[in-house]
């Protein structure tokens, strides 16, 4: 009888314990991040932008993006709506996905936007109305693979709400909702102004350094915004600066070589075999955010101790005021 009652207070004990590992499981330890936090791709939000995607039809093992989204929180169903931005063309394409919560889903951009280069936009909204709504618990990436041999996890960079509820103006009856990048309380944090390239490796080095540059803004019913007019500025590892100008869409991927950016002397002179630079830019016509990525490839990577290939999110050096998306409303189809 003794023993057996031993049993059961050690039972009992071990259910108490994991009940109070379950509790506690129920909300994450630690300090919530700030919702005002500025825009980053380490953040969850309520807007995630993934700055490339793309696919090739007939080369799909060689060409495409693993786009992924997650729901973070533990209690609530997410509905997001997603815009898919053809970086040529600026025109949008658009679909509904429905998340439980704690899912995560995985699609891939040769199933959902075959052939074309672009980026994606996610927004939280309301699973009723359309309307977009303050849900910061929405993350992602997009591992990019192209055919010149790049790859890269990107991660998506995200936007939280700063209102509660549905975004300030949106109703049942609405066809339209302004989604305001402003950092007010009716709006979403602030896009970037300036983006900088930490590291841009030597050419001659064997080095393909390509970078992808998308607008924030524009209305979503017709056309993403386009960037406009760029200027930058090109240093070399002496601090010797060069300036450079050029125009772009909505989204512009290039390679930085001799024709961009266009300096005096040219790129392969500012940066030459053995060096290294960093450039920054923006939008030089107006106040337009922008967000970017930066992705390397080094065909000596698996040989050479000093090559590497890779990418991440390029490095936010100032915000722009206030941008605005427009989107179309009406109910998710899930």
């Amino acid at each position: 009888m003794h023993s057996s009652r031993k049993l059961t207070r050690a039972f009992l004990a071990l259910c108490a314990i994991t009940i109070m590992g379950t509790s506690a499981l129920a909300a994450d330890p630690g300090l919530a991040f700030p919702a005002d936090s500025e825009n980053s791709d380490q953040k969850s939000g309520s807007v995630l932008y993934y700055t490339l995607y793309s696919s090739n039809s007939s080369m799909s093992n060689l060409q495409n993006t693993r786009i992924n989204i997650t729901n973070t929180s533990a209690t609530s169903s997410a509905f997001v709506h997603l815009f898919f931005v053809d970086g040529g063309t600026c025109s949008i394409a658009n679909r509904y996905v429905c998340l439980t919560a704690n899912q995560t889903l995985t699609f891939f951009a040769s199933d959902q936007d075959p052939g074309t280069t672009g980026y994606l936009v996610a927004i939280a909204v309301d699973g009723v109305t359309g309307c977009p709504v303050s849900f910061n618990h929405l993350i992602g990436d997009a591992y990019v693979k192209l055919e010149t041999g790049h790859q890269a996890n990107l991660g998506a960079h995200a936007f939280s709400a700063l209102f509660e509820g549905v975004v300030p103006g949106c109703s049942g009856v609405s066809t339209t909702a302004n989604i305001i990048f402003d950092g007010s309380t009716n709006g979403y944090n602030r896009a970037p102004r300036v983006l900088a390239v930490a590291n841009i490796p030597s050419i001659a080095d064997s080095n393909d350094t390509r970078i992808a540059v998308v607008r924030v803004g524009g209305n979503f019913l017709t056309s993403a915004a386009s960037i406009g007019s760029i200027f930058g500025i090109l240093y070399n590892d002496q601090e010797v600066a060069h300036s450079w100008s050029s125009s772009a869409g909505c989204q512009f991927v290039r390679r930085l070589d001799n024709t961009f950016p266009h300096t005096a002397p040219p790129f392969t002179t500012v940066i030459p075999a053995g060096a290294s630079g960093w450039a920054k830019f923006y939008a030089a016509a107006a106040d337009n955010g922008i967000l970017g990525s930066v992705l390397n490839f080094n065909a000596n990577a698996g040989i050479g101790s000093s090559a590497y290939t890779g990418g991440h999110a390029l490095h936010k050096l100032t915000l722009s005021a206030t941008n605005t998306v427009t989107v179309p409303i009406f109910p998710p189809a899930c």
